[in-house]
């Protein structure tokens, strides 16, 4: 408990001792947020996409607790952001070394007692590779993993469509993202450069539906890596787009269908097993 009676949900803030008691509470959900340190423009900092996921997790554990064991550890600040190089000040992992971290922090927390792991991201370029993990180490390990991308899930990406004016998406750097800067770290954001980030550019190269492959953000947004129009943006946005997240992730953290021990698939005889549930 923290000394306004509330419960503590970061990570940080416990002793050891603290988090042997959470875990041991049973059903334990550890959170981890998984952001970048990339480019957002010459009006953004590197850090906004790890301190979004931040920010939500913390927001989202507060409203879960103290009905669920739940505790936000620190966020990850990189991720898979090689499309950013160009533009300066990215620092990316390749999807080994982000897997292997993932994978450390997953045996971690199973090794201490939780039962359950959310990761929530930041970050558009680790949606694929987070879904990938997220399906190998519950295989691995055993237990639950979870990855979501809080500005996608339906409930929050609705509302938030409804406040955006310049827009009916999140891009990058863009009014939602700018909005919810001006909300947490207003001092981070530099309104000066707002029209420098909306300037003309060279056309993008164009993508084809139904196809993946890699391309850079000098290819998507070749003049100043920015993706959308931050002029719209506003703090108030910014505190309602948070809160929006935060309640549709808090509902998915007691949402016990989500949250049931994986199939073990891998199982020496499993394919001589029953298939419907007994």
């Amino acid at each position: 408990m923290t000394a306004a009676g509330t419960v503590e949900i970061d990570w940080t803030r416990l002793t050891g001792p603290d988090i042997r008691a959470v875990a041991a509470r049973g059903n334990a959900l550890a959170v981890l947020p998984v952001g970048s340190l990339e480019q957002h423009g010459p009006h953004l900092p590197v850090i906004t996409d790890t301190r979004t996921a931040w920010e939500v997790s913390i927001r989202a554990a507060r409203l879960a607790a103290p009905a669920e064991p739940v505790l936000v550890l620190p966020g990850l600040w990189t991720g898979m952001s090689e499309h950013h190089l160009p533009f300066g000040g990215t620092i990316s992992l390749d999807y080994a070394e982000f897997h292997g971290v993932i994978r450390g922090i997953t045996r971690s927390i199973r090794a201490l007692g939780f039962t359950r792991l959310l990761i929530v991201n930041g970050h558009g370029g680790n949606i694929e590779p987070l879904a990938l993990a997220a399906r190998e180490l519950a295989h691995e390990y055993g237990l639950p993993v979870v990855a979501t991308t809080p500005w996608a899930i339906p409930a929050a990406a609705a509302r938030i469509a409804a406040m955006m004016d310049s827009a009916k998406s999140v891009q990058h750097a863009c009014e939602a993202e700018t909005s919810v800067m001006l909300a947490m770290t207003p001092e981070t954001v530099r309104p000066e450069n707002f029209e420098e980030a909306v300037r003309q550019a060279p056309p993008a190269r164009p993508g084809r539906d139904g196809f993946s492959r890699f391309w850079a953000f000098s290819e998507r947004a070749p003049a100043t890596g920015v993706k959308g129009d931050p002029r719209t943006a506003t703090a108030a946005k910014g505190e309602q787009m948070l809160d929006a997240m935060a309640e549709a992730l808090a509902a998915a953290m007691s949402d016990a269908a989500l949250w049931h021990v994986p199939e073990p698939v891998w199982a020496p005889g499993r394919g001589l097993g029953p298939t419907v549930p007994q």
